[in-house]
């Protein structure tokens, strides 16, 4: 026995209401169902196919995977421009955090960047990990892009943060690799008295650049304190014009408000991906990631936002915010 899925209950009209005709699939099967299986692909990262084998348990349907994946593919150009808004209200904003990872398919490596504040997050598929796509995606962007020390990010005409956690296990690696040597200990006793200052002043009062500006003299003594040409090892000068090079790129974060000192927001939306990574890595195509990039962004700013994912696939809406303003 089918099941019919004409109409869904919208709690907005607080009525039945019939979804839009674009995300139909061409079976007897509504939208309602639609979003149910996209929240257990998406969000729960349970395979197209376990979707498929509960739905015909629990509801005695007989539909193959082809179904389901019908439902992602018109979900996902549903929500195509719902990305592209995303990515959009993020270039006009002042801070956005930028990562990026690599993914298998079919015996080949593509690449899956993403851009995140701390209300929206956009995916954005890639076959290399060459900067024309960050170049493209973030060209109109005048804040502060928060980063790793990847060169592709310093292409962007913007004002640059690069994340001190990456930094700071560099410097322990190189300690670690050279034990003996006193001037790259120097450097991270240093390095490491400046960052809890600073971070004892976060902790208290915020990221807000009035209480944060008189560290600049700190940076100031920390640099004095490492130039020590006559007993640096070659370890120890390397450190020292790596520091001196992106002065300008690591302490950013002083002089505006709103902008961490990390990567923490990036890298934890790349975890989001991850966790998909493990089920659809090797099963995919290009196509087929993109269509996953794409709900994944809507779930994650939906996350960010505090919204139910499930909630905003059933309502019909297609901008986030506007949905935020219903609840």
């Amino acid at each position: 026995m089918k099941y019919q899925f004409q109409v869904f209950w919208c709690p907005r009209c607080r009525a039945f209401t019939p979804w839009p005709q674009e995300f139909w699939d061409r079976t007897s099967y509504g939208r309602n169902l639609a979003a149910f299986s996209m929240f257990e692909n998406i969000e729960l990262c349970v395979s197209l196919r376990s979707v498929t084998q509960a739905l015909n348990r629990i509801f005695g349907f007989r539909m193959n995977e082809n179904v389901v994946r019908r439902f992602k593919e018109r979900a996902a150009e549903y929500y195509r421009e719902t990305r592209e808004g995303i990515l959009a209200r993020m270039v006009k904003g002042r801070v956005i955090h930028a990562d990026e990872t690599r993914i298998r398919l079919h015996g080949k490596t593509a690449y899956v960047w993403v851009f995140a504040t701390f209300r929206e997050v956009a995916y954005l598929y890639s076959e290399t990990r060459e900067g024309s796509l960050v170049q493209k995606a973030l060209d109109a962007f005048k804040g502060v892009l928060v980063s790793d020390f990847y060169a592709a990010y310093d292409s962007i005409p913007c004002a640059q943060q690069k994340c001190l956690l990456h930094l700071m296990r560099d410097l322990n690696d190189a300690v670690l690799d050279n034990p003996y040597d006193s001037g790259i200990k120097e450097i991270a006793m240093a390095f490491a008295e400046l960052l809890r200052g600073v971070v004892k002043s976060i902790d208290r009062w915020g990221l807000k650049s009035r209480f944060l500006r008189k560290h600049l003299a700190d940076v100031d003594r920390f640099y004095k304190r490492i130039r020590k040409p006559g007993n640096s090892s070659s370890v120890a000068s390397k450190w020292e014009a790596r520091l001196e090079k992106g002065r300008d790129k690591l302490f950013t974060f002083l002089s505006h408000d709103g902008v961490p000192w990390n990567n923490n927001n990036a890298e934890h939306a790349i975890k989001a991906f991850a966790r998909l990574r493990r089920t659809i890595e090797g099963l995919s195509t290009p196509k087929g990631i993109e269509e996953y990039l794409i709900l994944l962004s809507v779930c994650q700013t939906c996350k960010y936002s505090g919204l139910d994912f499930l909630d905003f696939l059933r309502s019909g809406e297609t901008d986030t915010r506007t949905f935020a303003g219903t609840q």
